[in-house]
C-alpha cells in the first residue's frame, strides 16, 4: 500500500537548541563520530542516547535498544535528531512508527537513513537528507554551513548544480528518495510514501553497474519510475567495474535515457567528499536544460510553528 503525502515541516532550530544523536543503523568508529560531535556542540547543546557507541554484530546495538532509542526520539516532543552513521538497520524500525506523527521533530542522515526519511514521508513529515556525524567531520565549511541553514531557516534552500543531464525536460514535483537500495527495498511496504509526481532524488555506493540497473529495473517494474515527474542523481560512489570498458554513469544514462523522464546527473548529494544537504519533501524543479534543482518551499517551519 503506498501512502498518499501531505507535508507536515517541522519547526526550525536556533543556534543553542537541543538536538539529540541516535545511532538507528551500524556502529561507528569513535574518531570520525567525535569529529562530527564538535562541530554539532560548536552551535547546539547535544543529547546522546544511551549505549549509542554500543555495537551488535553490524548493528550499533540490540533491536532492543535501537528500538528503544528510536521510541525516544519519537516521544520527545519535536526534538530535532541527528543520525550517528548509516550501514544498515533502519528499516527495523519501521514498525515503530505509529500511524500519525503530527509533532516529529526535524530528522537529518543519509544513505541507510533513507528508510526513515522515506516512512515518515508516508506519514506526512518532512525531513532533512544531509549528513551523518560521522561524515561531518570531513565536509568543507560551505556544506556545514548549509545544513546549518536548512535547520535553520524557514525559506527555500540555494538550488544544487548539477554536471550534465542524461534526459532534457522539466519537471516539478515534490523531492523524494535517497539511497537507491533503499528506495528499491521499501516497494511493496507500507513505508513508501506516494510518489505520484515526485522528482525522484538517487544515489549510492558501493554498488556495481549491474545491481544499479536490477534495483532501477525493480523501480521501472513495480511503476515507481513511470509515475514520477523526473530524476534527480546525485552521486554514486565506489560503482565501477573492474577493468571494464564502460562505467557506471554509462549504465545510469542509458537507463535514464530509456526512460525519457527530465534527468539530471551529478548532483552534490551523497557518499562523495561533498554532500549538500537538500530537504525532503518539499516542492522542487528539476531543469535538465540548466542541470539545476530548484527549491520551491521550505523544509522546516517558523520557529515555533510545526504545519
Amino acid at each position: 500500500m503506498i501512502r498518499r503525502l501531505a507535508v507536515i515541516p517541522p519547526p526550525a532550530l536556533a543556534p543553542g537548541d537541543t538536538v539529540r544523536v541516535i545511532a538507528p543503523s551500524g556502529p561507528f568508529d569513535q574518531g570520525p563520530f567525535d569529529a562530527g560531535l564538535a562541530i554539532l556542540r560548536k552551535r547546539y547543546a547535544v543529547e546522546l542516547s544511551p549505549g549509542i557507541d554500543t555495537r551488535y554484530r553490524y548493528l550499533a546495538g540490540t533491536q532492543e535498544r535501537r528500538a528503544g532509542e528510536f521510541r525516544h526520539w519519537l516521544a520527545s516532543g519535536g526534538l530535532a535528531t541527528v543520525c550517528a552513521r548509516g550501514g544498515f538497520g533502519a528499516m527495523h524500525l519501521l514498525s515503530e512508527l505509529p500511524p500519525r506523527l503530527h509533532d516529529a521533530g526535524l530528522l537529518v542522515g543519509f544513505s541507510d537513513i533513507t528508510a526513515l526519511h522515506l516512512a515518515l514521508q508516508s506519514r506526512g513529515v518532512m525531513s532533512l537528507h544531509g549528513p551523518v556525524v560521522t561524515q561531518l567531520g570531513r565536509q568543507p565549511p560551505h556544506a556545514v554551513e548549509r545544513l546549518f541553514q536548512l535547520m535553520e531557516l524557514a525559506e527555500p534552500a540555494p538550488p544544487l548544480h548539477g554536471t550534465h543531464a542524461f534526459a532534457e525536460g522539466m519537471a516539478e514535483g515534490r523531492l523524494l528518495g535517497g539511497n537507491l537500495s533503499l528506495v528499491a527495498s521499501l516497494v511493496g511496504t507500507p513505508y513508501l510514501p506516494d510518489l505520484r509526481g515526485a522528482v525522484l532524488l538517487l544515489e549510492d555506493v558501493g554498488e556495481r553497474p549491474y545491481r544499479l540497473d536490477r534495483m532501477w529495473t525493480q523501480l521501472k517494474l513495480a511503476g515507481v519510475l513511470d509515475a514520477v515527474s523526473g530524476i534527480a542523481l546525485g552521486e554514486f560512489t565506489g560503482c565501477e567495474e573492474k577493468d571494464a570498458s564502460w562505467s557506471a554513469e554509462d549504465v545510469l544514462r542509458e537507463l535514464a535515457q530509456a526512460l525519457g523522464k527530465p534527468c539530471v546527473a551529478g548532483l552534490p548529494v551523497g557518499h562523495g567528499e561533498v554532500n549538500l544537504a537538500v530537504p525532503l519533501g518539499v516542492r522542487v524543479r528539476l531543469d535538465a536544460a540548466a542541470c539545476t534543482l530548484t527549491f520551491l518551499e521550505a523544509g522546516v517551519a517558523p520557529r515555533g510553528r510545526s504545519s
